[in-house]
């Protein structure tokens, strides 16, 4: 049995890494719940549900069936919900976006790219290891690195504030824009738009 009773099919699974918990909710490395909360009002995903270690909701997207996913698991252990899913929902790795925060790209920009590693990156790590390929699409929030001396577990579960906020939203609804794009147009026309 599936998400809806009977198995529904769905064109590309889009999965947005964070943590789970009303305290993260703000945090840095929640950019991907927060784009998938976006996409969720453009797919028409109201409906929600969990399945396989996530929360999931079916919508629409570039005239595409896409199944919206958050994994529950926390972040580190990220890849065991995206696997089940992939598997459950008969998604192709080159049908899979993951949506992350990336300390190394600048605070409000984004860069969409397919496969590579995951330069420390935990919940990717995780995702490496479950599915045993990195050929899957990565749409990576920038939120720079930390000031100072503080520690990068520090920066990433912490919630911006001021400009850094605005900045944050604006490389969030970047993230949110470019998912349709790059379904629609592939991944050199999305690059071309949206990694400048």
């Amino acid at each position: 049995m599936g998400l809806f009773g009977k198995q529904e099919p769905v064109d590309w699974l889009i999965v947005g890494l964070g943590n789970p918990g009303e305290e993260y909710a703000c945090t840095r490395h929640n950019a991907g719940f927060r784009v998938i909360a976006e996409l969720a009002d453009e797919a028409g995903a109201r409906f929600w549900k969990s399945s396989c270690g996530a929360k999931v909701a079916y919508g629409h997207l570039a005239g595409q069936s896409v199944l919206l996913a958050m994994p529950q698991s926390f972040m580190n252990a990220s890849g065991g919900p995206v696997a089940k899913l992939v598997r459950e929902y008969g998604v192709k790795p080159d049908h899979l976006i993951v949506i992350h925060d990336e300390l190394d790209i600048e605070q409000g920009t984004i860069r969409v790219k397919f496969g590579g590693g995951h330069a420390g990156h935990n919940g990717l790590r995780s995702i490496c290891d479950k599915l045993c390929t990195r050929d899957w699409y990565r749409v990576r929030i920038g939120i720079g690195r930390p000031p100072g001396r503080m520690a990068v577990s520090d920066y990433v579960l912490r919630c911006p504030r001021g400009e850094e906020d605005d900045l944050f939203a604006q490389a969030v609804h970047r993230g949110a824009e470019a998912v349709p794009y790059l379904m629609e147009h592939g991944l050199a026309k999305t690059q071309s738009r949206f990694n400048g």
